[in-house]
């Protein structure tokens, strides 16, 4: 089973500026990988080793795929190649638009199963997984938490609120996987001075048949949540309770 999974390259959250108009600056924010792709990279590398596949890793964006950190740490986590398509338009490249590019070179690499986190770690708008399934005309399905290769299906199982669901799908499909579906390898040495010898192929967006990335949603602004003053109202003493109980319920009217 061939295997592709599909990251992003966030910033660090903690090293993310809120200012007093409740902008937010990235100018000392470094960059990582996507905390929930991490979980499609263990599992498109443990179901290609288990079944004789090749599992690779695809990403898009701008400048930042040309950081060589991230490109050895992601191929330190097994995949054995991977894929950039890159594009200064790509930038703030939005679902929609990532969805149809991650659909060309999908199709460019060949694949049997696609992977995707549940979310990207900075908007986590879940929305790609189910966009590029669509996009493809192939089988997808969410909130997978546990996969199991059958011949040329696979049976996957979702842990809902009150059951576990049972499907059994046909190849190729995509799959957006949760967070809990497995734990992420930490590599060692001998997993990093390898990953110096995978091979990373570039893909122009003419490359892959794309003729513009340029995103179909504007983003107005992006702002922190506003903060609310804390009241510092502090009652104590055991006795105290009914006195709390209403200072609580005035709040809530």
């Amino acid at each position: 089973m061939n295997t592709i999974a599909c990251y992003k390259i966030v910033y660090e959250e903690q090293d993310i500026a809120v200012a007093t108009d409740r902008s937010l600056s990235f100018d000392k924010a470094e960059l990582k990988l996507g905390l929930y792709d991490l979980n499609a990279i263990e599992e498109a590398t443990k179901l290609a080793a288990d079944t004789g596949g090749i599992a690779r890793a695809i990403s898009l964006g701008g400048d930042c795929l040309d950081d060589s950190k991230l490109r050895k740490g992601l191929l330190s986590r097994g995949p054995a190649e991977l894929y950039l398509v890159k594009d200064p338009s790509l930038k703030d490249a939005d679902t929609n638009t990532t969805a149809k590019l991650l659909s060309l070179a999908a199709q460019k690499i060949g694949f049997d199963l696609i992977l995707c986190g549940e979310g990207s770690s900075d908007c986590y708008a879940q929305q790609v997984g189910v966009q590029l399934g669509e996009i493809l005309g192939l089988p997808v399905i969410n909130a997978v938490s546990k996969i199991t290769p059958a011949g040329d299906k696979v049976v996957v199982e979702r842990t809902l609120e009150d059951s576990v669901e049972v499907l059994e799908i046909t190849l190729p499909a995509v799959l957006s996987l949760t967070s809990d579906i497995n734990k992420p390898r930490l590599p060692g040495m001998k997993d990093i001075l390898a990953a110096g010898k995978k091979p990373v192929k570039e893909l122009t967006l003419a490359d892959i048949g794309a003729g513009t990335g340029a995103p179909a949603i504007e983003t107005v602004s992006v702002l922190a949540p506003k903060q609310a003053e804390r009241k510092r109202d502090i009652v104590e003493g055991e006795t105290k309770v009914a006195e709390f109980l209403e200072k609580f319920r005035s709040e809530l009217k």
